[in-house]
């Protein structure tokens, strides 16, 4: 409760004739009457005015968010009291988010039930509580303002935004995959299962004609087979510190989860297994092996809240584990962030251990400051400077990554923004070429 301009202009009006009372001593008790008339309206305005404890408030919110979408929160107010009530309600949104507008203002007649609508984006993944909402109304009389913090507590988890997934479906449906990016692969078996006959296209194979056919029907027929299925994906996703990094208001790391979780949609819907590893320093997350496109929502639950850790990324720790996991041959896919040099050296020294049984894809983020420094035209000695270090720093990051592919690594750098469509379009490519 605290006192509006309205009071305390009422109580300075009537303070006034008392400070010149000290020169007009006739002036005393009209002021002071004055002044107990203030205080009277002011606390027959406090027992006039409706109790906090008539407004009931509901909050209406689905359990599952995604991040970065925007999310419909309703506030549910009733009143149930004889007066009028002009109400303003502000809500306490799961922190980092973006909520507006707030606060929401409602005209209550009595005993009346309103509802308003704000928006709300979540910022950040994982578990969260709406804590509280915050009441505030004036008085009958308007000289005071009543606010109350009224607990309120609603728990939601904040799931990655998996809105690529259904535009996904979508554009598939569409046959307009390249609007993500994706190239327009064609996936057919090779010595799997016996499809059907079919005219021959230019970019078959000729030892995929069917003679026989072709002899019957005077033209070229060739046959075509199931892709192949039941083949095993294995993301491992770095989670150390180097995926705090952020790029457009995303870390490293909802980047890396968010293109896991859509190629795991395509994977699962194309019949392979999908697993997935987080860590850090330590082994953070084992999620799967799940199968078919419904698993996908079980690899989300499972991984919706990991969060990148202050700790150096342990690949020693992390490559055993997943050797002693995965025992069949598999498409591992390494998505991290290298830092320097060293950071490279120490991913060298232990994930070409995976090449022999599995076959094994680093995916690096590239930095972005780093790379709009190095095309930088400088204009200074300085810039000069910097931007030879950051070319060196990039030269030095080639090397590296060349010694991997050497060794038998698949090696794919992409930017952070690019991320999804890059690594769904190297699938699809060592899938075409039947690699796995």
């Amino acid at each position: 409760m605290i006192p509006r301009p309205r009071l305390i202009w009422l109580f300075a009006a009537a303070g006034v004739p008392l400070v010149v009372s000290v020169w007009a001593p006739e002036l005393v008790r009209p002021s002071l009457l004055s002044n107990l008339v203030v205080v009277a309206a002011a606390l027959a305005d406090l027992l006039l005015t409706t109790r906090t404890r008539t407004i009931d408030v509901r909050r209406e919110v689905s359990e599952v968010l995604s991040v970065g979408v925007p999310h419909a929160v309703i506030l549910h107010v009733t009143n149930r009291s004889p007066a009028r009530l002009t109400l303003e309600v502000t809500d306490e949104p799961p922190r980092p988010s973006d909520a507006r507008p707030l606060p929401l203002r409602f005209e209550l007649p009595p005993w009346k039930e309103m509802a308003g609508t704000y928006e709300l984006v979540p910022r950040r993944r994982g578990h969260h509580v709406f804590e509280a909402v915050h009441l505030r109304y004036p008085s009958r009389l308007g000289l005071w303002m009543k606010m109350e913090r009224r607990p309120l507590e609603t728990r939601a988890r904040v799931y990655p935004d998996i809105r690529a997934v259904r535009e996904f479906d979508l554009l598939a449906r569409k046959n307009r995959l390249e609007e993500m990016g994706l190239k327009a692969w064609r996936l057919r078996g090779r010595g799997g299962e016996f499809e059907r006959l079919r005219e021959f296209r230019r970019e078959d194979e000729l030892r995929d004609v069917d003679w026989k056919a072709t002899a019957k029907h005077q033209k070229l027929i060739t046959r075509e087979f199931n892709v192949e299925r039941n083949q095993n994906i294995v993301f491992m996703l770095d989670c150390g510190r180097s995926m705090t990094n952020e790029s457009e208001g995303l870390s490293h790391l909802d980047r890396g989860l968010n293109a896991a979780i859509i190629l795991s949609y395509i994977a699962l819907g194309q019949g392979d297994n999908v697993a997935l590893m987080a860590f850090s320093n330590r082994i953070e997350r084992a999620a799967g092996p799940v199968r078919g496109k419904p698993a996908i929502q079980t690899l989300i639950r499972q991984t919706f809240d990991l969060e990148p850790r202050l700790e150096a990324s342990d690949y020693a720790v992390a490559c055993e584990d997943l050797l002693r996991r995965q025992r069949k041959r598999a498409l591992v896919v390494l998505i991290t962030h290298a830092l320097d040099e060293q950071h490279l050296l120490s991913i060298g020294r232990y994930v070409p251990t995976l090449v022999r049984p599995h076959i094994l894809l680093c995916v690096f983020l590239k930095d972005v400051a780093l790379t709009e420094l190095a095309r930088r035209v400088p204009q200074t000695d300085l810039e000069a400077f910097h931007v030879a270090a950051a070319a060196e720093m990039l030269e030095s990051h080639a090397r590296r990554t060349a010694e991997l592919q050497h060794s038998g690594v698949l090696v794919l750098e992409t930017l952070p923004n690019e991320l999804s469509s890059a690594l769904i379009n190297q699938y699809l490519d060592l899938k075409a070429r039947h690699l796995l």
